[in-house]
């Protein structure tokens, strides 16, 4: 009787997380694909943080080959982890839309050269968009920091980024 209340009680929590799904692309072939997810609850909210996030899962590729990928719930005490969403218009703000000296952060910090190695890690910041493979930052990756970054309800279809983007719950006009 036990398990069955807590496999219930997971279903619950579970059910009550909105999930968005993201495609970042690059320069020179660089792309990147996640996932995220926070209480359904933050979805007219409009900024939420990484203090908010329940799961975070990104994948970096060049030219659709996997580089690395992040998950947070891997992170350390010296794990570069900050985020801005916001979910009303689901847009990750970069290029200075939010007040304060960073944009995103995921597992790279404003140097994009800590995310382990092996390892992977994507920064928006001031001077660029752009990746950390492996402990090393890779500037060809880089796109300039007002590049508009959306997230989107359904998976993105290839690596490439090259499908249509599905947005909805979001008021954004195009």
């Amino acid at each position: 009787m036990l398990r069955l209340a807590a496999l219930l009680s997971l279903a619950a929590m579970q059910a009550d997380a909105a999930v968005v799904h993201f495609c970042w692309q690059g320069e020179n072939g660089y792309t990147m694909t996640g996932r995220m997810e926070f209480p359904d609850p933050l979805l007219n909210e409009s900024l939420i943080t990484e203090a908010e996030v329940t799961a975070f899962h990104i994948t970096g590729y060049r030219d659709g080959v996997a580089l690395g990928s992040w998950d947070m719930a891997d992170r350390t005490e010296t794990t570069t982890w900050y985020l801005r969403y916001m979910p009303r218009i689901m847009e990750f703000p970069v290029g200075g839309l939010v007040p304060g000296p960073f944009d995103q952060g995921w597992n790279a910090d404003g140097n994009v050269m800590d995310c382990g190695n092996p390892g992977f890690g994507f920064n928006a910041g001031n001077y660029a968009q752009d990746f950390c493979v492996n402990g090393t930052w890779v500037e060809e990756s880089g796109m300039p920091p007002p590049t508009p970054f959306y997230a989107m309800t359904n998976p993105p279809p290839t690596p490439d980024c090259s499908g249509p983007m599905m947005l909805s719950k979001g008021l954004r006009n195009f």
